[in-house]
């Protein structure tokens, strides 16, 4: 007879781990406890034979539960207690040192499915069932451990049925949190935009007032969304006039699969992943032709779908006619999506016809994830439902809170070598984002148990509102404060998701604040423990006005043309080949005028390597997209555009020591004379092949073997595509993120990486700022 002390740490809270031991304890014959330690993870003492002690460790590893995930298991032996049985002991808080994971929300489980429409079962159309294997999580869950007091389910005190199953171990809802049924749990109800409560079914009446043609705002796990039938265009068209959405994409949520398959093409992987837990929105290539309304996602190739990830969205399709919804964020733009039944009624009043609400409180708000298969891998865009708070691993142990970026943002927080990214945040431009960032932090702080902080890691802009917040926190905390470029903090974060020692990265993106106070976007970086450094970027071009040309790419485009053309010159190309990208300026003729007038006296203008905006010129100068709308509207057009061309015109880019000519694809464009489809295909193959040759050179001049892509451009299939060939076809791996987003969603992984580089002595202050 043997005993042992087990300690489990992962993912282990949740997800049915406790009853999942308590069932091999007792198919192994072995006696003894298994404890929720809270933050601290799982403690089992088991006692019993050495043969059976072995099965039961082998069954820990090799049958956990689906949602389960095991990091560390530590076995000691200790002197037998003579237990009679085993059983569940009562959790308990844990300690600051813990590495408990928090399991995120879970899409609704076949076996909840099946109960759902099941006339005979007691949760027979009942929009809140779950069980250990699905359900809210992180949504409702205000401290460890991750028992029910601690969530928002405390409110609703469960029926002797619930009760039941909740206590017992063999039962799929033993300690399922989040469980109830209609006597004791959650209930929606149906208003009108008065807050008048309508009569009947409120799911039932709900999809008959969307089939009618209205807009519902619909409460769901992390907040509420407004939805209508997205195969009735007037529909789609009055949506887009309330939001203040012109062109934005909308997301879709799709009936089943076979209703996707019906309008977009639909690959493994992609199968995979629509149908997988996590149920993002995932950015398909439409059908040609598309058999649902253009206005969804105008001027673009793809569609962004998800599959129903909660009992609410089940029912609603039950009694539904359409088979497709536009499910998309209830807010303005860039402002929260609004979570509380109250603020609602306040924000929401000019925007849905009527409300379907429910009365369980959402603590942490949570937008649905969005990503991308590029060449053939999961791109996350948007990472937040379905991922959040799931860390990604470092090697540097230390306490810290990493900023993120202005736009996407989220941050992180860094424990024991590990980095919890947040939930998506926004645009923290805008006050109400930025109060909801402080929210969201002191929410991790609490969960993660972190009392205190060794560093705090900013973006190198100066005025970005992040910085401000990173400075403000720092004085108050009395913390240690790093800023990083923001390209650097790009290039770390494929570093970090991969444990890579050094790596030749390329970033690519719209704006990011370089050391030498200019515009970087178009950069290829040598990055290492003991070295960064910038060794090549696309040459300096005029931005007049600024920040302005990220909304009127139309000044993107005559700074660039004005590096090799006099000002009439491109007075007169602009005139010629897009002359309404004028009449898209506030003041039209006056305004052009006045841009022409900054490029010849050099005022108000800055200078920019930035990829995006060079893209963005091209979508004005082959008539694609004239005003930004949304974040990278003209870039995505353009793409779109590309992707039915089919000749390559062969356009080069030439290199002059570390900088690459952009200017001179636009000469050969406008030399060229073959349709525009065929212009854009060559315009991304061209950039594609001079990023990868000079990574490729640059490579062997460091002697690296690994060449990277980040940034929002690396969303982009023909560019990845194209430098992910020449890097494997000459021998050298190929890295970009497939857990971290690429674009500035995920920086702040990236930043937390430096922030270790940093502590641990490798990388100097200013090695992050020169």
């Amino acid at each position: 007879m043997k005993s042992y002390h087990i300690h489990v740490e992962g993912i282990v809270q949740g997800v049915g781990f406790r009853p999942f031991v308590y069932r091999i304890a007792h198919e192994n014959d072995l006696r003894g406890y298994v404890k929720n330690l809270g933050d601290a993870g799982v403690e089992i003492v088991i006692e019993g034979r050495e043969e059976n002690i072995k099965k039961f460790l082998r069954d820990l590893r090799e049958k956990k539960p689906p949602l389960a995930r095991i990091e560390k298991i530590k076995k000691k032996e200790i002197p037998l207690q003579g237990f009679d049985r085993f059983y569940i002991e009562k959790s308990s808080q844990g300690g600051e040192g813990g590495d408990s994971i928090i399991p995120p929300d879970v899409a609704i489980c076949d076996d909840c499915i099946r109960e759902l429409f099941d006339p005979a079962d007691k949760r027979y159309m009942y929009p809140f069932i779950v069980c250990t294997n699905c359900g809210p999580r992180f949504t409702i869950i205000e401290d460890l451990p991750y028992d029910r007091i601690n969530t928002t389910m405390r409110e609703f005190d469960m029926c002797d049925f619930c009760e039941s199953e909740y206590k017992d171990p063999l039962n799929r809802r033993y300690h399922a949190e989040p469980v109830c049924c209609p006597v004791c749990g959650p209930s929606y109800r149906l208003y009108t935009k008065d807050g008048e409560e309508m009569r009947g079914d409120p799911l039932k009446k709900a999809a008959r007032l969307i089939d009618e043609g209205y807009i519902v705002a619909i409460k769901g796990i992390g907040g509420i969304h407004l939805a209508c039938d997205a195969t009735n265009e007037e529909a789609v068209e009055e949506l887009r006039r309330r939001t203040l959405r012109p062109q934005k994409p909308f997301a879709l949520m799709a009936r089943d699969l076979k209703t996707i398959e019906s309008f977009a093409i639909v690959d493994e992987p992609e199968k995979e992943e629509l149908t997988s837990y996590r149920r993002p929105i995932l950015i398909l290539r439409k059908k040609e032709p598309f058999p649902l309304p253009e206005k969804l996602a105008p001027g673009l190739h793809t569609i962004g779908v998800m599959l129903p990830y909660a009992g609410t969205h089940y029912i609603l399709f039950h009694w539904s006619k359409s088979p497709v919804y536009v499910m998309t964020s209830a807010n303005y733009p860039s402002l929260p999506m609004v979570k509380d039944n109250e603020r609602a009624f306040k924000e929401l009043k000019d925007l849905a016809d009527y409300f379907l609400l429910h009365n369980r409180k959402i603590l942490n708000r949570t937008d649905d994830s969005v990503a991308r298969f590029v060449n053939g891998k999961r791109a996350v865009i948007r990472r937040s439902r379905g991922f959040v708070p799931l860390p990604v691993e470092i090697p540097f142990h230390y306490n810290g809170l990493a900023l993120g970026a202005e736009l996407m943002n989220a941050f992180c927080i860094a424990k024991n070598g590990r980095v919890y990214p947040s939930q998506y945040i926004g645009n923290t431009g805008k006050i109400e984002v930025l109060n909801f960032m402080r929210e969201a932090i002191n929410h991790f702080k609490k969960i993660l148990r972190l009392k205190k902080l060794d560093l705090i890691i900013a973006d190198l802009h100066p005025t970005y509102n992040t910085t401000k917040l990173g400075m403000e926190l720092a004085e108050e905390s009395h913390t240690e404060f790093l800023q990083v470029q923001h390209h650097y903090a790009h290039v770390a974060s494929i570093m970090a998701e991969h444990r890579l020692d050094e790596i030749i990265g390329i970033a690519l993106d719209g704006v990011g604040y370089g050391t030498d106070g200019n515009v970087w976007g178009g950069e290829v970086i040598y990055l290492s423990y003991e070295d960064v450094e910038r060794i090549a970027h696309i040459d300096y071009y005029p931005l007049p006005g600024g920040d302005l040309a990220s909304y009127y790419p139309l000044r993107a485009l005559m700074g660039i043309l004005s590096n090799i053309y006099r000002i009439d010159e491109v007075q007169e190309i602009i005139k010629r080949h897009c002359p309404k990208a004028i009449e898209s300026l506030k003041y039209k003729d006056v305004e052009f005028n006045v841009i022409l007038n900054q490029l010849t006296r050099g005022i108000n203008v800055s200078y920019a390597s930035s990829t995006g905006r060079v893209l963005d010129a091209f979508s004005v100068l082959l008539n694609v997209a004239y005003r930004r709308t949304y974040e990278g509207e003209p870039a995505m057009k353009l793409e779109s555009l590309a992707l039915k061309g089919k000749n390559d015109l062969k356009f080069e880019i030439p290199v002059e020591g570390e900088t690459l000519k952009v200017e001179e694809l636009f000469n050969q464009t406008l030399e060229s004379r073959p349709n525009p489809a065929d212009i854009a295909y060559s315009v991304h193959l061209a950039l594609g092949r001079a990023f990868g040759e000079i990574a490729l050179e640059k490579a062997e001049e460091f002697g690296a073997r690994a060449i990277g892509i980040s940034g929002g451009v690396a969303y982009n299939e023909l560019i990845v595509k194209t430098i992910r060939k020449m890097v494997e076809t000459r021998g050298l791996k190929f890295y970009s993120t497939y857990e971290v987003p690429r674009g500035d969603n995920g920086i702040n992984v990236g930043q937390a990486f430096l922030g270790g580089l940093y502590l641990e002595g490798y990388l100097s202050r200013e090695d992050l700022i020169l």
